[in-house]
C-alpha cells in the first residue's frame, strides 16, 4: 500500500468511515446543543463544541495555507484560543459542525487529487509537507474524537451498543 492510499484511509476514518474508533460524523450525529456546550463540574475538560472548534481551527488554517489564502486563515495567539466558541446558539453549533465536515472533505479532495510530488511539497507557513501535516492532523483528530466520545459517555449520550 502506498503512502497516499494509507493516508486517504486514515483521513476517511476521522470523518465518516468506521475503523478502530468512531468517525467524527457518527460521534456528533446525536449530540444536542446542550450536550455540545456541557462541561464536567470540575471544568477541567473542554466541551464537545470547543473540541470541534479546535479541530476546525487547525484543519481550516492548513487548508487556507495550502490554497495560498493566508489572509483568510484563522488566527490564534495561543492554543487555548483555538477552542473559542462563536455565539452559543443552536444555529452556530450546526454551522460549526458543517464547516468542520466541509473543511475535512476539502482537505481529503486535495489529498486524493495530489500527484506523488505534491505530497512532499512544502506548504508556506508550515513545517512539513502535505503528507506529514495530514498524517499529524489525522492523529490529532483521532485523539480529540476520543475525548468527544468520553464527554458523550459522561452525559449518557453514547449508546451502549454501537457498531464500533
Amino acid at each position: 500500500m502506498d503512502v497516499k492510499t494509507l493516508l486517504l484511509q486514515q483521513w476517511a476514518s476521522c470523518l465518516d468511515e468506521q475503523d478502530w474508533f468512531p468517525p467524527l460524523e457518527k460521534a456528533l450525529e446525536d449530540i444536542t446543543f446542550e450536550q455540545a456546550i456541557w462541561k464536567p463540574a470540575d471544568r477541567t475538560m473542554n466541551s464537545i463544541w470547543e473540541l470541534v472548534c479546535h479541530l476546525l481551527f487547525y484543519e481550516k488554517r492548513y487548508l487556507m495555507r495550502f490554497l495560498g489564502e493566508t489572509a483568510n486563515e484563522p488566527q490564534a495567539e495561543v492554543n487555548e484560543d483555538t477552542f473559542r466558541l462563536p455565539t452559543e446558539t443552536l444555529e452556530d453549533w450546526k454551522k460549526t459542525k458543517q464547516e468542520c465536515f466541509y473543511v475535512h472533505r476539502e482537505l481529503g479532495k486535495i489529498l486524493a487529487e495530489s500527484e506523488h510530488e505534491d505530497l512532499y511539497r512544502q506548504v508556506p507557513g508550515e513545517d512539513n509537507s502535505l503528507v506529514l501535516e495530514l498524517k499529524s492532523l489525522a492523529l490529532h483528530n483521532a485523539y480529540h474524537i476520543g475525548q468527544i466520545v468520553s464527554l458523550s459517555k459522561m452525559q449518557g449520550a453514547w449508546a451502549g451498543k454501537r457498531s464500533f
